[in-house]
C-alpha cells in the first residue's frame, strides 16, 4: 500500500470534512434533551422544532457548512489534480476552514455582521482556488 503525505490542501479539506460532519452532533443533542431521546429518534419525517432558536440557527449553519464543502472539496481536489499546489492555495484552504468554523459559531449565536464576513471570508477562499485552477 502506498502512503503519501498530504498536501496543506488535502490536510485542509480533511479537517474541514470532519468538521462538517460533527456539526449536527449539538443539534441532535438539543432534541434529545428537550423531548427525550425516544422521540427525537421516532420523528419519521425530521419535521419536529426544537424549541431553542440557537439550535435551529446551528442547524441552519451546519446545511451552509454543507452546502459550502459541495464547492469547496471538488475545487481543492483541482488544485490538487493539476498540481497547481502554492503558498496562496493552502492558505486559501486554511482560511476557509477558520472561517467556516467561525461562521458556525457567529451564526449559531446571532452575532451580526460577523456571519456574513465570515461567510464572505470563505466564499473569498473558494474563488481564489477557482481562479488558481484557471489560470
Amino acid at each position: 500500500m502506498l502512503h503519501a503525505e498530504l498536501s496543506a490542501e488535502l490536510y485542509w479539506l480533511t479537517l474541514t470534512t470532519i468538521m462538517t460532519s460533527l456539526l449536527w452532533i449539538p443539534y441532535i443533542l438539543n432534541r434529545m434533551l428537550e423531548q427525550g431521546i425516544f422521540n427525537a429518534m421516532w420523528d419519521r419525517f425530521g419535521s419536529t422544532e426544537t424549541q431553542a432558536k440557537w439550535a435551529n440557527r446551528m442547524m441552519q449553519a451546519h446545511v451552509n457548512a454543507v452546502e459550502n464543502l459541495v464547492v469547496f472539496a471538488p475545487l481543492v481536489l483541482l488544485v490538487q489534480l493539476t498540481g497547481k499546489n502554492s503558498e496562496i492555495t493552502a492558505m486559501a484552504c486554511m482560511i476557509f476552514f477558520f472561517a467556516r468554523l467561525v461562521h458556525y459559531f457567529v451564526f449559531t449565536f446571532a452575532v451580526p455582521l460577523l456571519r456574513v464576513v465570515t461567510f464572505l471570508t470563505g466564499f473569498g477562499a473558494q474563488i481564489t482556488l477557482g481562479l488558481v485552477v484557471l489560470n
